[in-house]
């Protein structure tokens, strides 16, 4: 054991995988640094632990609180799997916290559940206030009654207290108030933290647990988080500034004192833009206006003045886009409506321009901001008071603040206006929204990084280091990257040499035979189920339809917008069957198929997203923020689809026991690429190390191959398929 085998008491198994312990050193030593790691590991290699053990001895040694984050669902319940085998060797107190949303029994929204709060606090503390002058008016009733004069007049000022008390009470029972906030704030929750602590929980056992007692589980949660050493959590209460601030004030710590772990961290450059980007519906806008109508307030003119002249360039713009039959296609998906022009400001702001009128736009805005702050304490006193039964949000000041940022940030580095319409699936209306695209995470994720005292950002696929630190804003992180450490020969990994599935190549039927033969010879040679990823949902059903008619395998077919768990339960339960998704579904990363789960997995082409104006804008961004030749292509677009690839090719091979095949089914994979499809070839995109196993392959050949493998293996039960 090395000297800093201290974190070796948070290791909760007999012993860690090869290269496991020098990755949980290296982390070690780098936190005790306060520097951030950026920490690639193969699937299936434990990068769980090798971050969260040494994070937890550097926190306790140094009194800071580990917070580890993912937004993958299977990854939440994996660590609270290694927290709970934590505790059996070490006494930590772990928490995994959830949004109010998920948590709260009687399903109102965040304001609405500040108010009921604030009025519930309000009510137990006049109560205990009356219940303190009860007993002390009669303790000085006795003591007058023994002949204490002084003792009746200090009576008869409690006597007036309680009096007033009691009134208030009578109003603040008229105020809607939460019965389970005030049975935490009544009852003895002393059993519950007892409960809560003697494990890790999930939020659902939380949930059932607070339920039974009649408490509000999510606010417990809150009062018991402080002093925790580890927080299991969501992205967005370390993405989003105003959650973040809040939540560490529940933990107890200033950002200096918490060490983040970001799982799936490949994630959190698309996590950080959704978290930074704003938008405002015409519907928002709608609310306003009727807001305006109603109000006598005098300002309420020059705010209508200024949210109308927006309201009605947004419908401008979006109907002027259409052409013949457009407005037809439109769907209940939100589609966007190009708007940015080169040189100039976009057309939703020059229409508003032209449309406005009126003593000045900055000063019609600070009287709808003004007038919306006003109205919004006003909802406020209303819903305390129980004149509402709900607590009604401020369409004013919404509308208001959005228009201010898209005249005073629009135009800013790495900010996109966006105008999308959509259908109302009810009234079959069109509609559309106004929306600040953010371009550049490191404006979120910079900040948070600078703030916290260290960070581990882990995942199967972060390399090129180069581009993950440029890209989330991170200053001389300390890097280190373990491929499969799982013997190399219990596993082939080919760059199948069929046609580039270029989107204009799909539809030839040449093109589609090649794949599909290799697909069904793929299928046919693996002794189990079989995984094939295809760049859209589109080209998944396409070759599940023209497998149906020929593999002897059962087919499966992901389709979107359908839950897939079933799906993934009747498939692995499976005996030889393939599974036909979309590379940029839920299954191409953070799902597990062990052992005989899936055998073989395929990537069939290189699934580039839909490159509309929204990757134009980010490839541009990324030009113009860090000055290269293609880096917007690279870093926005090229990078982000290799790792797609690579996070499905480790869904198979997942332990040192697994066998298993991952096959690449487009010409641009291979080397041999290189020389003829020059800009178009993805093989160097990988790592050196995935690199050196690609195997380039004819089509013909991959059946002959896999059965050779498969067959040394004696992974087939009785006569191996004839090639």
């Amino acid at each position: 054991m090395s000297d800093t085998g201290g974190y070796m008491r948070f290791f909760p198994y007999e012993r860690p995988y090869e290269n496991q312990r020098e990755a949980m050193d290296r982390i070690h030593n780098t936190l005790v640094r306060g520097q951030d790691v950026l920490f690639e590991g193969a699937c299936g290699t434990g990068k769980t632990l090798s971050s969260l053990v040494p994070a937890l001895e550097v926190a306790r040694e140094q009194d800071k609180t580990v917070v580890i984050t993912t937004n993958v669902h299977q990854q939440m319940r994996q660590f609270v799997a290694e927290a709970r085998a934590i505790t059996r060797e070490e006494d930590i107190r772990a928490i995994v916290f959830k949004g109010k949303s998920s948590m709260c029994h009687i399903d109102v929204g965040y304001e609405e559940c500040q108010a009921l709060r604030d009025n519930t606090r309000a009510v137990v503390d006049a109560e205990r206030d009356r219940e303190q002058l009860e007993r002390r008016q009669r303790e000085l009733l006795a003591e007058s009654q023994e002949g204490d004069g002084g003792a009746a007049d200090a009576r008869s000022a409690v006597m007036d207290e309680l009096e007033s008390i009691e009134e208030r009470l009578e109003d603040l029972e008229e105020q809607n108030v939460c019965d389970y906030y005030r049975n935490n704030l009544t009852g003895d929750t002393d059993d519950f933290f007892a409960w809560l602590f003697d494990d890790v929980r999930t939020p659902g056992e939380i949930y059932e647990y607070a339920e039974k007692q009649e408490f509000c589980g999510y606010e417990l949660l809150k009062e018991g988080i402080e002093g925790v050493d580890l927080v299991v959590c969501n992205y967005h209460h370390l993405l989003d500034g105003v959650i973040r601030e809040q939540f560490f004030r529940w933990l107890g710590r200033d950002p200096e004192d918490v060490i983040a772990v970001f799982d799936e961290a490949h994630n959190v450059e698309d996590a950080a833009r959704e978290h930074a980007t704003r938008t405002c519906s015409e519907r928002t806008l709608d609310s306003a206006l009727d807001e305006l109508a109603e109000t006598d307030d005098p300002r309420s003119e020059d705010a209508a003045n200024v949210l109308s002249a927006f309201h009605r360039a947004l419908v401008e713009t979006y109907e002027d886009s259409f052409g013949f039959g457009d407005r037809e296609q439109v769907g209940e998906n939100w589609t966007d409506v190009p708007i940015a022009n080169e040189g100039r400001r976009d057309d939703l702001t020059l229409a508003f321009l032209q449309r406005y009128s009126g003593r000045g736009i900055e000063d019609d805005l600070e009287a709808a901001m003004n007038l919306g702050q006003d109205l919004d304490e006003e909802y406020e006193e209303a819903y305390r008071e129980g004149e509402t039964a709900t607590r009604t949000e401020c369409q004013t000041l919404e509308a208001a603040a959005f228009v201010s940022a898209w005249l005073n940030e629009g135009s800013k580095e790495g900010l996109y206006p966006v105008v999308s319409v959509t259908r109302d699936a009810g009234t079959d209306e069109v509609y559309g929204r106004a929306e600040l695209y953010s371009c550049l995470p490191r404006q979120v994720t910079g900040r948070l990084f600078d703030d916290v005292y260290a960070t581990v950002l882990m995942s199967a696929t972060l390399q090129p280091f180069d581009v993950t630190e440029n890209v989330l804003g991170l200053e001389d992180p300390v890097t280190m990257a373990y491929g499969l450490q799982f013997p190399e020969d219990r596993r082939r990994t080919y760059a199948v040499e069929t046609p580039p599935l270029f989107s204009s190549d799909r539809d030839d039927p040449d093109v589609q035979e090649t794949v599909t033969g290799t697909i069904h010879d793929a299928v046919r040679m693996t002794p189990g189920n079989t995984l094939a990823f295809f760049p859209n949902y589109g080209e998944a059903k396409r070759y599940a339809d023209r497998l149906e008619g020929r593999a002897e395998a059962t087919v499966y077919l992901d389709e979107p917008g359908v839950a897939v768990e079933d799906l993934r339960r009747e498939f692995v339960a499976s005996d030889h069957a393939v599974l036909c998704t979309s590379l940029w579904g839920t299954l191409a990363e953070g799902v597990s198929f062990d052992g005989d789960d899936a055998e073989t997995v395929l990537v069939v082409g290189v699934p580039y997203p839909h490159l509309d104006d929204r990757a134009e804008a980010v490839q541009e961004a990324y030009d113009a923020a860090f000055e290269g030749t293609d880096t917007g292509w690279r870093y926005a677009v090229e990078i982000p689809t290799v790792r797609k690839t690579r996070q499905a090719l480790g869904r198979v091979i997942r332990s040192p026991e697994d066998v298993g095949v991952r096959a690449l089914l487009d010409r641009r994979y291979s080397r041999e690429a290189k020389s003829d499809l020059g800009k178009y070839s993805v093989n160097g995109t990988f790592p050196h190390e995935e690199r050196e196993e690609l195997l380039d392959i004819d089509p013909g050949k991959l059946k002959f191959a896999m059965l050779n493998f498969y067959a040394d293996h004696d992974a087939y039960e009785g006569d191996p398929p004839a090639p």
